[in-house]
């Protein structure tokens, strides 16, 4: 009978036969002297690096994010006050040409314009006067026409606002509101 590695437990013993503190050995046959040890000092200095990186990141995204602020669009005409009667809906492109937005003709004479792009998942958003929304087919968003805000749906924030200036008869898109 011979003995193997320092455990020294014969080769040929049933696992039964055994003694309790040998029995795990026999099946977790690791050599504990062997093992690269991380110790608990290691362990932290490492989550310490780790996180500060993962800070440091965010915070150079933040500061990328607002230096990078899209450039302000001149004004641009959108509509004449007679193309849109009240309580409808007219379509056009703002701040560029793949951008959509829908300008509102509120009741009472007031007008409001919105990006047509949804909050949630970027569905185009549509007016439905019959009903006084601005609605998304995709999930079943409901806009508030009069804020742009969320009223049911998804949707985690509201619309991005259009400010208007009115000249004469000629409405203008002036700059988008995030």
């Amino acid at each position: 009978m011979t003995e193997r590695g320092p455990d020294r437990i014969p080769e040929g013993t049933v696992l039964s036969e055994r003694r309790p503190g040998e029995r795990w050995r026999a099946e977790f046959p690791y050599h504990w002297d062997a093992d690269a040890l991380v110790s608990r000092r290691e362990l932290l200095h490492l989550a310490v690096y780790t996180s500060g990186a993962l800070f440091a990141g965010t915070a150079l995204l933040a500061v990328l994010g607002l230096l990078r602020r899209p450039p302000r669009a001149a004004p641009q005409p959108v509509a004449r006050v007679e193309e849109v009667a009240e309580g409808q809906a007219f379509y056009f492109h703002y701040p560029t040409p793949d951008d959509e937005a829908v300008l509102l003709h509120l009741p009472g004479g007031r007008f409001v314009a919105y990006s047509q792009k949804c909050t949630h998942l970027a569905c185009s958003v549509y007016y439905q006067p019959e009903r006084g929304r601005l609605f998304c087919p995709c999930h079943d968003g409901v806009f508030d026409p009069v804020t742009g805000e969320p009223v049911a749906g998804p949707p985690p924030r509201r619309l991005p606002q259009i400010v208007l200036r009115r000249e004469g008869d000629l409405i203008y898109a002036v700059e988008r509101v995030l």
